[in-house]
């Protein structure tokens, strides 16, 4: 072990692989090591939303990844130091597995544990409109501990790009787990 500061990042297969990259950007801006472990679907959407080696790329930035289904893995245990989780983006099929505790993969695992551990766990949720058993899911989770960060653009910043705008969501996701001095651009009166 290092000694730097940890965090896991997990992919699931919703719509938003951008965030998923912009989030490691982040947290490596922020000085962080990256477990990460990625949901089956999470590698077709990378590819389909970013191109042929998008997956690499972010598996690239990460410090570790980690197998689906190693259950076994570090990160499924509460004695492993991580300051914390983002699911990003988190599919309504990751989000239910979590706020039911159906540890049934790695990622839903070790988002478990940052529940039981009582550690920052952020679920930036795809998917509109959405139906009353994804917002009971959202209380569900909310209610554990978790903070459900739907990728709402901040659209009184004036982005000029979608780029700028899952930066700015990544930032601010990263921004929840406290680790350091903010990366997300504050509103301020004088905002243009």
């Amino acid at each position: 072990m290092t000694g730097a500061m940890r965090v896991v990042l997990g992919v699931s297969g919703a719509s938003g692989a951008a965030l998923a990259m912009d989030c490691a950007r982040a947290l490596i801006r922020a000085g962080v090591e990256i477990d990460l472990v990625l949901s089956t679907m999470a590698a077709r959407t990378l590819l389909e939303e970013i191109g042929p080696g998008a997956e690499a790329d972010l598996m690239a930035l990460s410090t570790r990844v980690h197998p689906l289904r190693d259950l076994g893995a570090a990160i499924a245990s509460g004695s492993y130091p991580v300051k914390g989780m983002i699911v990003a983006p988190c599919s309504m099929r990751s989000l239910a597995a979590i706020a039911h505790g159906m540890d049934d993969n790695l990622l839903i695992r070790a988002a478990g544990v940052q529940l039981k551990e009582r550690r920052p766990l952020i679920l930036l949720t795809r998917e509109a409109p959405l139906t009353l058993a994804h917002l009971k899911n959202m209380q569900a989770a909310t209610e554990m501990g978790a903070v459900i960060l739907p990728p709402v653009p901040a659209f009184y910043l004036r982005p000029a790009s979608l780029a700028e705008v899952t930066a700015q969501i990544a930032a601010r996701a990263v921004d929840l787990l406290r680790l350091g001095p903010p990366l997300a651009q504050a509103w301020t009166p004088d905002t243009p």
